[in-house]
């Protein structure tokens, strides 16, 4: 059975940086297209960023030039790294593998002063 399980979040002041780290297990084709989606509570879940098979990436408007997604396979893992972060980032993130259809438990990043 396919694992995803995200890590990584916290607290941090506006302009600082996380890296988020989403570690797949069960399945070795999970990894190949996977994307980070972030929701705060009432609103709709956004789809923050996402890597497919070939290693493209593509990012909401609302990320690009700060957040950058990647992949390393030998580690099964998907990270999200977050620089220059804002009030409105704040929300939980989670990783969602498109082949399996798997979601993770999520992890939450505050960014505040």
């Amino acid at each position: 059975q396919v694992r995803l399980e995200e890590s990584g979040g916290g607290l941090v002041q506006p302009g600082g940086s996380l890296r988020l780290s989403c570690t797949i297990s069960g399945s070795v084709t999970a990894i190949n297209a996977v994307a980070w989606y972030r929701q705060v509570p009432g609103k709709q879940r956004v789809l923050v960023a996402h890597i497919v098979d070939d290693g493209s990436t593509d990012y909401d408007d609302s990320v690009k030039g700060r957040f950058t997604i990647s992949r390393d396979n030998a580690r099964n893992s998907v990270y999200l790294q977050m620089n220059n972060l804002k009030p409105e980032d704040t929300a939980v993130y989670r990783c969602y593998s498109f082949s399996k259809r798997s979601w993770g438990r999520g992890t939450q990043v505050t960014v505040s002063s």
